[in-house]
């Protein structure tokens, strides 16, 4: 398969930690046992009478794990985060458990991937860029064979020991230590499908420039390409512009939030629920799983501020999709550069949520003071787009006093700053 393999492009920054030998010994799983709701705050004199007891390595080490996995559990729960064991870099770049399961699920609809094998052995994706394991693992549970690639020996041993760990009833994962950039994707067991999660923060922060991932962004859709199906994690605010025609873009929420977007290739694809569909967006928000997939509609009219004002999920936002969802709700835009869809009527819908528009006031923070005091306001929301006000600084200069509860958009109708008061649609 000739893939171009470019240079190195950066240093390993892992912070790698000890082997895992000594934490997984009779004392070390002792030690983590103890520690497992240890307060952080109480570290130094912990050690210390750790210490007399234990080896000053395998305390630090059982110490740092402790720290990761109590910083893990927000991805993988508390079930998962406990048997596994981190960096912190790892950490901090893994996918949470629901959105990588999530994309494990995607996988099984990838055409050269769905049938299985030869022989009835389960279909072999490629994890690159591995990390600690977080994607492999779903990917096992989900029935995959799972080849995991990554330049850190240390990322490479705690793969290996949570993929076995977490997907017991899997294959055993083939996890090797290596530049993903000049690893032979023909040698066996040689991949159906790749997966590539490519290092997007460096020495001084994230990265914004695709091209300055590890490996590059285009590197890695050569990768797919040749394999011929595969995805490719990226950042959700990459520019459209920036998605090859033969793939297709699918951005992310988890509660509300955008975790990620994903390039999805398949040389194979066909119509179908769940298939790749080539040149396609599409915002998959979780937990409810549900999927909105652009359509090509032109932007929504403007039209006045409605009874109900419509927030569009971040993710609907990012795949530019917010027309869809305004055609779902019969509903325009109270500014042709502000993402709020406004309607008449409430609808239900999982793409946005509603708020209940009771005034709408020309800017001004002295009149929204007297508002709020008037109405016994003592508890205010406040969402903003298109104003450089900053929330925090609002709320303090309310001086809110009293029992109830408002939300206030600050943002522009038709081009004019505007502040928007309501509630959350169907809340008294």
């Amino acid at each position: 398969m000739a893939v171009p393999r470019p240079a190195h492009n950066g240093p390993v920054n892992d912070r790698t930690p000890a082997p895992l030998s000594p934490l997984l010994s009779e004392e070390g799983q002792a030690l983590l046992a103890a520690l497992r709701d240890y307060d952080p705050a109480r570290e130094l004199a912990l050690a210390t009478r750790l210490r007399r007891d234990h080896p000053a390595e395998l305390v630090s080490s059982a110490l740092a794990q402790a720290r990761l996995r109590q910083r893990a559990v927000v991805k993988f729960g508390e079930r998962d985060a406990y048997r596994m064991y981190f960096t912190p870099d790892g950490v901090e770049q893994a996918t949470r458990t629901s959105v990588a399961a999530h994309r494990a699920a995607r996988f099984r609809d990838i055409g050269s991937t769905a049938g299985g094998r030869a022989g009835g052995r389960p279909a072999r994706i490629t994890d690159l860029c591995c990390g600690i394991g977080g994607d492999a693992i779903e990917l096992a549970r989900a029935g995959f064979a799972v080849t995991a690639v990554d330049r850190s020996p240390a990322a490479c041993e705690i793969a290996a020991h949570n993929v076995r760990t977490l997907a017991p009833d899997a294959p055993p994962p083939t996890v090797v230590c290596a530049d993903v950039m000049t690893y032979d994707l023909t040698a066996a067991p040689t991949p159906d499908a790749l997966f590539i999660d490519p290092a997007r923060r460096g020495g001084r922060g994230r990265i914004f420039d695709p091209e300055a991932y590890s490996p590059p962004l285009s590197w890695a859709i050569g990768a797919v390409r040749e394999v011929g199906a595969g995805g490719i994690k990226i950042a959700p605010g990459i520019p459209h512009e920036l998605v090859p025609d033969d793939f297709e873009a699918e951005w992310i929420s988890d509660g509300g939030d955008v975790k990620e977007a994903v390039l999805w290739h398949d040389a194979t694809a066909s119509d179908g629920p769940g298939r790749v569909t080539p040149g396609a967006r599409r915002a998959t928000l979780l937990p409810a799983g549900v999927t909105l997939t652009g359509r090509g509609l032109p932007d929504p009219r403007v039209r006045k501020v409605g009874r109900y004002l419509y927030e569009p999920d971040g993710a609907v936002i990012r795949a530019h999709l917010v027309a869809e969802a305004a055609d779902e709700l019969d509903g325009g835009l109270i500014d042709e550069t502000i993402a709020y869809i406004t309607a008449d009527e409430a609808r239900p819908t999982p793409y946005a949520t509603a708020y209940e528009i009771t005034d709408e006031l020309p800017f001004s923070l002295k009149r929204l003071k007297a508002l709020l005091r008037e109405r016994g306001v003592g508890i205010l929301t406040v969402k903003k787009r298109g104003s450089p006000v900053e929330p925090e600084e609002l709320r303090r200069k309310m001086k809110l006093k009293g029992r109830n509860s408002a939300t206030v958009f600050l943002t522009r109708v038709a081009g004019a700053p505007t502040m928007l008061l309501g509630r959350p649609a169907g809340r008294a």
